[in-house]
């Protein structure tokens, strides 16, 4: 599985390819189905890595997926064609702010045509409660995995206690082309905390 990181504004936060399987059976599109994660990271973070792999997942399966980014942010798209991502098949949608975000996802997940909505709501994230409710509500009846990346310490509280995962990731360099992705799920509701982790290539420009 090929995954990769933010389109940074240094070069110190290189994009990212996987060399080995998929992180743990239960990052799939299939575990997160009908509930609302959440990703966390700052610094050395390797949330796009790991929401990514959940993209080529979902591409996979032949589930439609939708990216919701803010318009300051957004990810490299050569690092996602070159690792399969089939950027044709994925919308993205650009919105000024956290409070959009989470109507254009009320907007996508009420139409049930997705099986992966990710919002990535980007540093002081949050979302009013009653938005939150309605997107629980709706990944339900669905059967959606919507997956919300936000940049924040592993100890800052989360989106709200209707998040039903939440991971925080770290990504450190092992070798001159190597980075170990690490994610420690510090809350789930269906299974309990768990951690995995991933050995991640370099682009060619970082070697």
């Amino acid at each position: 599985m090929l995954s990769f990181d933010r389109n940074p504004p240094s070069p110190l936060s290189p994009s990212l390819a996987s060399t080995e399987p998929a992180v743990h059976r239960a990052w799939s599109v299939a575990a997160l189905a009908g509930q609302v994660s959440e990703l966390s990271g700052v610094g050395n973070t390797a949330g796009l890595t790991m929401a990514f792999g959940l993209v080529l997942d979902a591409q996979r399966q032949g589930e439609p997926v939708a990216w919701i980014t803010l318009q300051d942010s957004t990810f490299f798209p050569v690092d996602a064609a070159d690792s399969g991502v089939d950027l044709d098949a994925l919308v993205v949608v650009r919105v000024p702010d956290t409070v959009a975000a989470a109507r254009s996802a009320d907007r996508l997940a009420r139409s049930g045509a997705f099986g992966l909505l990710v919002l990535d709501l980007g540093s002081d994230a949050a979302l009013p409660l009653p938005a939150l409710a309605r997107l629980v509500g709706l990944a339900q009846k669905h059967h959606t995995a919507i997956v919300c990346i936000t940049q924040k310490a592993e100890r800052a509280p989360s989106l709200g206690s209707l998040v039903a995962l939440r991971g925080w990731t770290r990504r450190e360099r092992i070798a001159a082309d190597l980075f170990r992705c690490t994610l420690h799920v510090v809350k789930d509701k269906r299974r309990g905390p768990w951690s995995a982790e991933e050995v991640c290539r370099g682009p060619d420009g970082l070697r």
